[in-house]
């Protein structure tokens, strides 16, 4: 996977990482093309290796359960769109298929190898630690649900441009969309502290693009002298503010 600078992104990132009474919110955002290294290339030989199958099965949507349930490779109904209370609408219950094929699997795995190299390795997780999401309005939802304690006024002030931020670089329309699930054991969502994580990949096929979209909140007590690692705070964690041209719709 190869980086791919955009300054729009980088200050959103920096924008959306914060400090509340109780928590440091560490945010980021991150384009990468899906041409393979040579690192790449042996992590899919690795996967091919381990398990011949070309369809990965993962876990159901964390944006509908939030938590795993047992794993199918048959398309499941699932919500594209919500209501305006974020129920599920009827007429968009449509099949998600649970799987992904094992090209797409060491993509998004590659991709957290690339965003937390040298301190996290992910070349070992497995396909249910990953899920397909159901549609970008779910991931929306969710999200907007769970920044809403700890920094409701902030996020609602970034909501609009971060995904129209996102739409130009990725073009949400034409993106599927994987979450991980954090193993608790050996990745930086299961530090000591760590109150709360989302992790999405935005994956347009033919752009051959992915953006990957990470979040996670860490307990004040547990980061008042040390940075949180694999993931940029700022000026010493203080909120920055977005250039004013990028707050006009």
């Amino acid at each position: 996977m190869k980086f791919l600078e955009n300054p729009a992104l980088e200050s959103l990132s920096t924008a959306l990482c914060l400090e509340t009474m109780d928590s440091q919110i560490q945010c980021k955002l991150e384009s990468y093309s899906c041409k393979m290294t040579g690192t790449d290339k042996r992590l899919l030989k690795t996967i091919s290796h381990e398990n011949g199958a070309d369809i990965q099965a993962l876990s159901p949507p964390q944006t509908l359960y939030g938590s795993p349930a047992p794993l199918t490779t048959s398309p499941t109904f699932y919500p594209r769109s919500l209501s305006s209370d974020g129920s599920p609408t009827v007429s968009s219950m449509l099949p998600l298929p649970l799987t992904c094929d094992r090209r797409t699997l060491s993509y998004l795995m590659a991709t957290l190898n690339a965003s937390f190299q040298p301190d996290y390795d992910f070349s070992d997780a497995k396909s249910h630690e990953f899920s397909r999401e159901p549609s970008v309005e779910c991931v929306k939802s969710s999200v907007r649900t769970t920044m809403a304690t700890p920094a409701s006024e902030h996020f609602v002030r970034l909501e609009t441009v971060l995904w129209k931020t996102l739409h130009e670089e990725i073009d949400l329309s034409d993106c599927e969309i994987y979450s991980y699930n954090p193993d608790m054991e050996s990745d930086p969502f299961s530090e000591e502290g760590t109150l709360w994580s989302f992790n999405y990949f935005f994956y347009n096929q033919k752009l051959k693009r992915l953006v990957f979209f990470s979040c996670y909140a860490v307990s004040m007590s547990m980061c008042q002298d040390a940075d949180v690692s694999g993931f940029s705070t700022g000026d010493g964690g203080m909120t920055w503010e977005l250039d004013e041209e990028m707050m006009v719709d």
